[in-house]
């Protein structure tokens, strides 16, 4: 018999569908259009207040071969008693520690200008942001990890998109913890040290870096050695060993207090990044840890503490946080298959986005804010007298004028009781503000200014100038208006023969054109009429009042309802 049929034949299975892989070119692709993207997004104009004076301090210690103490550039700097014991040594320490790096900065726009100046700086942060990636993806095991490490340092990178010396710091904090994590070139360190000790007072930070990998390892003999040797090497700068008291000379000065990025970061402001970093920090530590090394916690509380001290310290934690976050995240990283393709495309989007709407590579020098035609004139005109300057314009004035004219205040923050006079002179605190009598008039005699370089506002934050109107004002015949533009002015006590003096504007008025002038170029700069709108108001002036308020509602500005209740009812009642 035939033998018994068990069922139909099982169907064959399908072919396998190809798995895909990822191509090898793909990585490499990230990592260059990354590196674009940041380099582009750091690329932004060249506008720092201070990098006037950098560049011809600089410049001064190329061509005279010698540091630039005592102050050559101000003759108020020496001036005056001590404001606190020890003001001398922070003198002479802001007036020398940055010297190498001033140096490097005057050579690098010698050779390229003001574009190499940007992109130098642009590649500062993008480095930055590299190695935050590199220690990140190190750390997790992840690729793409490290990718969005990199990334999410950026946003508060930008705020730093300044050329100064301390983007040399968050460098080098960077290739200190990536040299100690993995223990390769550690024979670079102490030299490293040495070029940091002389290019910015930041450099004992290494100091901290090193202290917390030797305790994370302490019977790690070559770590030892190595952090020994920096130390010793870093001792080789002008100032010695003075680091550490003039840290806690900075913490008695009112002049640095005063100063924006000495306070304390306002949380969930601006740049709103480091908040997520901070808290994600704090969450993804805690979560872990039992497994969180000894080096992670010192480096966490070090550069966190540094961070809620003064916002300048901020680049300092958040390049920090996401290689934190990457080592101990809970979990393994588990990326989609085609994640490469995705963040390449993104990164590509982001960075024509950029070309397109001209945010990137803007390889020039927004010198309009700053008094340019003014200095022209003053060297045209060989105008010497002794000169009265506001403090924001100090350092532009000192890369246009020196040697033939030296200012009264810049960015170097160099005497207290200076600073002090400064603003007696501008306000004329406990007098009328609108006079040239009174404290004002004193301390311009004392100092014996006999020209005054000023504009009308304080546009960081919008503050009117009193010393302008004053100066405007029709009982002053003392100081002749000689020179205006749209934005600055220059008074003379004593106009050379045959100088043409100029009939002086309303100041209102010349406020007003001020004001809109500033912010037709710089509209997130608003500050300025949303004060004049009040100072209109309280003089009764409402068309003008409803005008300035406007433009100041048409602006970008933070949520402000009290102006947007004034402005309601000023139209209703129109």
């Amino acid at each position: 018999m035939p033998p018994r049929s068990k069922g139909p034949l099982p169907k064959p299975k399908p072919p396998a569908a190809p798995v895909w892989s990822e191509p090898a070119w793909l990585r490499a692709a990230v990592i260059g259009l990354a590196a674009l993207l940041l380099i582009g997004l750091f690329s932004t104009k060249l506008d720092d207040s201070d990098v006037w004076w950098h560049l011809k301090t600089g410049q001064y210690i190329v061509e005279r071969h010698a540091l630039p103490s005592p102050d050559p550039f101000s003759y108020t700097a020496h001036t005056g008693a001590p404001a606190y014991p020890g003001e001398e040594l922070t003198r002479q320490f802001n007036l020398t520690h940055e010297w190498l790096s001033q140096v490097l900065l005057y050579a690098v726009y010698s050779a390229g200008g003001f574009p190499a100046v940007i992109l130098l700086r642009a590649l500062l942060l993008a480095a930055i942001c590299g190695i935050t990636g590199v220690l990140a993806a190190r750390r997790s095991g992840s690729f793409y990890g490290g990718v969005v490490a990199a990334l999410a340092v950026a946003p508060v990178a930008t705020w730093f998109a300044a050329d100064r010396p301390a983007l040399l710091t968050f460098l080098l904090v960077a290739v200190f913890l990536l040299a100690l994590e993995t223990r390769r070139a550690l024979w670079l360190l102490p030299v490293l040290s040495l070029v940091w000790a002389n290019s910015h007072g930041g450099f004992f930070l290494g100091w901290v870096v090193l202290a917390a990998y030797v305790a994370g390892s302490p019977r790690e003999r070559r770590l030892w050695i190595v952090a020994l040797l920096s130390v010793a090497a870093s001792f080789l700068n002008p100032n010695h060993w003075r680091i550490i008291e003039v840290l806690q000379l900075y913490r008695e000065s009112p002049l640095t207090k005063a100063l924006v990025e000495w306070k304390p970061p306002g949380l969930w402001r601006d740049p709103y990044m480091f908040d997520v970093l901070l808290y994600a920090t704090g969450v993804v530590l805690i979560l872990a840890w039992r497994r969180v090394r000894i080096s992670d916690w010192l480096l966490a509380a070090a550069f966190g503490v540094a961070a809620l001290m003064a916002f300048r310290n901020i680049l300092l934690f958040s390049l920090l946080a996401p290689v934190l976050i990457a080592a101990y995240f809970p979990g393994k990283w588990r990326w989609p298959r085609l994640t490469g393709i995705a963040v390449a495309v993104l990164l590509a989007t982001g960075f024509g986005v950029g070309l397109a709407k001209g945010r990137f590579f803007q390889l020039r020098a927004e010198e309009w804010p700053y008094p340019g035609g003014a200095a022209q004139f003053l060297l045209d005109k060989h105008i010497t007298a002794p000169l009265f300057n506001p403090y924001e314009a100090g350092g532009y004035l000192i890369w246009r004028l020196w040697p033939q004219e030296r200012v009264f205040i810049d960015g170097r923050a160099l005497n207290e009781s200076v600073y002090q006079d400064y603003r007696r002179i501008l306000y004329n605190r406990g007098a009328d503000p609108g006079a040239m009598a009174g404290p004002r008039a004193e301390a311009l005699k004392r100092y014996g200014v006999g020209a005054i370089v000023v504009d009308s506002f304080l546009y960081f934050d919008g503050h009117p100038y009193p010393l302008a109107a004053a100066l405007l004002g029709a009982g002053d015949t003392e100081w002749s208006l000689v020179y205006q533009d749209p934005q600055w002015m220059v008074f003379l006590r004593q106009p050379p023969p045959g100088l043409p003096v100029l009939a002086k504007p309303n100041a209102f008025d010349r406020m007003e054109s001020e004001c809109l002038y500033h912010i037709e170029r710089a509209p997130e700069e608003c500050g300025c009429a949303r004060r004049l709108g009040q100072v209109f108001l309280n003089s009764r002036d409402l068309e003008r009042g409803r005008r300035m308020l406007g433009v100041y509602l048409a602006s970008p500005h933070p949520a402000d309802p009290e102006v947007e209740e004034v402005f309601g009812r000023l139209f209703k009642g129109r």
